[in-house]
């Protein structure tokens, strides 16, 4: 529940009243802190330091190396950090935050995000001045700015079912992708990051000493993300939450737990949240999820978060959240980032089957296997029919060979998008934007850079909004102790055959937990928190309705084709509900979403 919001030039007379306008979006309680003039403002839950022209304003839960500057009120320590290292003050801040430093007398802002992006910063830069806020939506209310839909966000939304950085929904508005910094000076910007990953691609012989600097890392993270006050935690049942709860309850001595389940098919883990609760002594809270739940967390979700967001396991985070807030909890404990900074993705392990076929000289490869596999009439054969499948996969190169099954990438765009939203589009960017994170990995390890891919979109992007927002709209404030940047330096340190061993995921993680985790939950096979929305949206009449009220109005709109819409319902309803259920939910959450910010 941590916002901040501001701006430095655009000069006018209304400023408090371009405060309040910037304020009026925010999904939580509004900053308390406010200050404004002519040429900036600022606000933010936590007070701002000022010191002659310079004014310092940090959100979160920050840690600063210096314990001295620990003592301090989280701005002041900021302004001390700004005086002494400049652009390099991130460096010295650990735990969540943004932050934002503003000089009047130089005409600069300094904007950075925590390294794993826990928190969120949107900006405007422009040659007048810049605007900057926690929400997307904050800063587009602006009159600077402007709340004008962007082509290419509605673009990229449809594509990986949310915003991800440094793109945004809204023309002009741009987001700080994880560990950046950017700055802004007398209308030029600059941007960097102050972090990087640092992975070890080479081996290891030392596995004993690392899992027992592991289990001690666990309880100090854990401890850290607890502090000193009662908190409880998500448990799903899978390796992460299971763990987490686990050290809570070695801790502190006790643990509420809260688990959410589903009356469907192929859909429920509550067996292995109730395996996990028995073999800690858990003081285990269950609820199952219900089709009316989803009808009724819709409107949660839309007006909640700051852009369209289309992960449908926000559902089931929020009735989780909500039923630990009427407990009287303020505060959860989170699993998420195990997966992605320990190799537990099944993909990671799909990969390497492809990435083999590199290992093979190219004279084989090109001189031999594909000429015979491409030789004609064999096509028949299903062994030859599966060959080419893997040869054609094979060669495409990572990360874009992940995305073959992707709704958009593979159909065409002029079925799917109108011309008017086409003609202001790069239909690359999404591949692009991958490529970029993948690339700039520290690391020759196709592992690791999967792992520091995912970091970026699975989790900061999509998986860290989630489960923030939804606790936050249930009145609950989340920690991720997996994510505790101790943790995360640690990931780095084990090598990639540790990751994944051969096809077996998580192979270090899982083994060093051997005895504290239960057997079952380490053998169990990777599941998810996933929602059956899907087959809901055709058996409970008031969600088929909703959707089919949605997606006729998303029809009007001049964003996707009619017949695409028409398509993609008709094989939700005849096909498979499952996967096309998907694309419906990324659509009508699309449609509500527009509809509650009245665009």
């Amino acid at each position: 529940m941590h916002r901040l919001a501001g701006w430095l030039g655009h000069d006018t007379a209304d400023a408090a009243e371009i405060l309040e306008q910037m304020l009026a979006p925010c999904s939580v309680a509004r900053p308390a802190h406010t200050q404004a003039d002519p040429h900036w403002g600022l606000a933010g839950n936590l007070a701002p330091a000022v010191e002659g022209p310079v004014a310092a304003l940090i959100t979160g839960r920050p840690r600063f190396e210096d314990s001295a500057l620990q003592k301090l009120a989280p701005a002041a320590a900021l302004l001390a950090l700004w005086k002494k290292h400049g652009r390099d003050a991130p460096k010295h801040i650990h735990g969540n935050f943004a932050l934002a430093v503003l000089d009047r007398h130089e005409q600069s802002v300094f904007l950075a995000l925590d390294r794993i992006g826990a928190e969120k910063l949107a900006f405007a830069p422009g040659p007048a001045g810049i605007v900057f806020a926690s929400q997307a939506d904050m800063v587009a209310a602006h009159p600077a700015v402007g709340r004008r839909l962007d082509h290419q966000g509605l673009f990229n939304y449809l594509y990986f079912h949310q915003v991800p950085a440094p793109g945004s929904i809204f023309s002009g508005v741009e987001k700080l992708l994880p560990a950046q910094w950017a700055y802004w000076r007398k209308g030029k910007i600059t941007r960097g990051f102050y972090w990087v990953l640092a992975y070890r691609d080479e081996p290891r012989d030392d596995f004993d000493t690392q899992a027992v600097r592991f289990h001690r890392l666990l309880r100090e993270c854990v401890g850290r993300a607890k502090g000193g006050d009662e908190v409880a935690s998500f448990l799903s049942g899978g390796t992460d939450s299971s763990t987490v709860s686990g050290v809570l309850k070695e801790l502190a001595g006790q643990a509420s737990t809260y688990s959410i389940g589903f009356d469907a098919n192929g859909f429920d883990e509550m067996e292995y949240a109730r395996v996990a609760a028995r073999r800690f002594g858990l003081d285990m809270r269950e609820y199952y999820l219900k089709p009316e739940d989803i009808v009724s967390a819709i409107p949660v979700i839309a007006t909640h978060y700051d852009e369209p967001f289309a992960n449908d396991s926000a559902v089931p985070t929020y009735f989780c959240a909500r039923l630990a807030a009427e407990d009287g909890h303020r505060f959860m404990l989170a699993g998420d980032g195990g997966d992605e900074i320990f190799g537990g993705n099944e993909r990671y392990a799909k990969q390497k089957v492809f990435e083999a076929y590199h290992l093979l000289p190219e004279l084989v490869r090109k001189g031999l296997i594909e000429p015979l596999a491409g030789l004609p009439g064999l096509g028949a054969l299903p062994p030859v029919r599966k060959a080419r499948s893997y040869i054609r996969q094979a060669n495409i190169p990572l990360p874009e060979r992940m995305e073959s099954y992707n709704f958009v990438y593979r159909q065409p765009l002029t079925g799917m998008f109108t011309p008017d939203l086409l003609s202001g589009v790069d239909a690359h960017q999404p591949s692009d934007l991958l490529k970029e994170v993948y690339d700039r990995a520290d690391s020759d390890s196709f592992v690791n850079r999967l792992l520091h891919l995912d970091l970026k979109f699975t989790l900061a992007d999509n998986d860290l909004r989630k489960v923030a927002g939804m606790t936050e709209a249930a009145g609950i404030e989340v920690r991720y102790p997996l994510l505790d940047d101790a943790l995360v330096d640690f990931s780095g340190e084990v090598p990639p055959d540790w990751k994944v061993k051969g096809r077996y995921l998580r192979w270090f993680f899982k083994k060093a937990l051997v005895g504290f985790l239960p057997d079952e939950i380490i053998n169990k096979s990777k599941h998810g928190f996933g929602l059956p929305f899907g087959v809901w949206a055709r058996e409970y009449t008031p969600l088929r309705e909703r959707v089919e009220d949605r997606l006729a109005d998303l029809k009007k709109r001049d964003i996707l084709q009619p017949a695409y819409i028409d398509h993609v319902r008709g094989e939700h309803m005849t096909g498979h509900a499952t996967y096309f259920g998907k694309m419906i939910w990324v659509m009508t959450t699309l449609e509500e979403w527009l509809q509650a910010e009245r665009l």
